[in-house]
């Protein structure tokens, strides 16, 4: 999965990001969600496949990001 991003309007929902990127729910990771990022700039973040992000156009979202596994650092205490 990558991450991609898409301006929308306050408050918006999973559902419209997903209308407004022409994606299908098998595109986007529905359990990440829609994410806040800026919210002076209403912009959000969301889980795509690779092949969705590929037809993003690019007017509408941006990226994609690489969305890479956060995993602690050194052995454990």
């Amino acid at each position: 999965m990558l991450l991609v991003t898409v301006r929308l309007a306050p408050q918006a929902t999973l559902e419209q990001a997903m209308r407004r990127l022409k994606l299908l729910e098998k595109d986007v990771d529905t359990g990440y969600g829609l994410v806040l990022i800026d919210p002076g700039e209403d912009l959000y973040g969301l889980r795509v496949s690779e092949a969705a992000a590929r037809r993003i156009d690019p007017s509408a979202g941006g990226g994609p990001y690489a969305d890479p596994p956060i995993e602690p650092y050194g052995p454990p205490d």
